[in-house]
């Protein structure tokens, strides 16, 4: 069975880039736009790994990542921050990567194989 990754990110252009991308290389992939909607989503489809986007409307990347962080079914879950952000290494501590966009993808598929398996 495929592992399952959740894109948040509220730049379409970048959904769907990702969700090409993981799709060619076996992955399933779920998208939401913004940080309610990922959380949601989240709960329901208990993705393997989160790819998270840090500026977007309504919520902040940070926060959205403390509130998977107080669910028990979420907390575990690798998160890689996607973001246009400079800096954006600083913003989630506990995070397996973060990539600034325009981000490599050699280097995205490096992270989620060796996070994933």
């Amino acid at each position: 069975m495929s592992k399952k990754i959740l894109v948040i990110d509220d730049d379409p252009d970048v959904v769907e880039y990702l969700t090409t991308l993981l799709e060619d290389n076996g992955f399933t992939v779920c998208s939401a736009n913004d940080g309610e909607a990922g959380v949601e989503l989240a709960k329901q489809e208990r993705p393997d790994m989160i790819t998270l986007d840090l500026e977007m409307p309504g919520e902040w990347g940070p926060r959205v990542f403390r509130r998977l962080s107080r669910e028990d079914a979420l907390k575990n879950i690798p998160v890689v921050v996607i973001s246009g952000l400079s800096g954006n290494e600083h913003a989630i501590q506990k995070a397996v990567a973060s990539l600034t966009k325009p981000f490599d993808r050699d280097e995205l598929m490096k992270v989620i194989h060796e996070v994933l398996g």
